[in-house]
């Protein structure tokens, strides 16, 4: 198993990154659309934020360890089967991933810390609110959060489809190599 991807595969730190912070992004969406339907009344109103931004914050340290390994660890090469458009759309909808998830997390700071509160990150410790720029500052920052996450979810249905369409139709092994490492003898076809 190898730790660093290889030409051929994906290697376990960038699979576990990966899958990690899906599942963790698709959950905070989730949590996200029931926030917005709580009342006063609800058990979940103050919990619910509390998850959303520790879980959130987490997704961003997260965010930046996989940019480091995605800087100092070349993927594997694309199959012989892709055309060069689908590389281009991959190589531009990863760009964007990561500059959505950027945005997504630093608005949720934003709205966060408007009035001056620090971040709670699951009990262990505070984030400051290092800047105020606005007093409109939830506002707007809360508009670029909702509009990046819509964006982010469309391009996650996008991905997801097309991962299906090279496993199922073309039947190549994009899907395989995100979900397990292989062996550094092995070749991908």
């Amino acid at each position: 198993m190898n730790i660093k991807n290889t030409s051929n595969s994906y290697g376990i730190v960038t699979i576990l990154l990966h899958w990690l912070m899906a599942v963790l992004i698709v959950g905070l969406f989730v949590l996200g659309e029931i926030m917005v339907d709580l009342d006063y009344y609800s058990k979940w109103y103050n919990a619910a934020p509390w998850w959303h931004k520790s879980i959130g914050m987490l997704i961003l340290a997260l965010l930046f360890i996989r940019l480091i390994w995605v800087f100092c660890n070349n993927p594997p090469a694309p199959l012989r089967t892709y055309k060069m458009w689908e590389i281009q759309v991959a190589k531009a909808t990863h760009s964007l991933f990561y500059i959505l998830l950027i945005v997504i997390c630093f608005s949720g700071y934003f709205i966060s810390t408007a009035r001056g509160a620090s971040i709670e990150i699951f009990g262990w410790f505070d984030i400051p609110a290092f800047i105020n720029f606005s007093k409109y500052q939830a506002d707007i920052a809360g508009e670029i959060h909702e509009v990046a996450a819509y964006v982010m979810a469309f391009l996650f249905v996008l991905h997801v489809c097309a991962t299906f369409k090279h496993h199922f139709i073309d039947k190549d092994v994009t899907l395989v190599r995100i979900l397990k490492p292989v062996k550094q003898q092995e070749s991908v076809k």
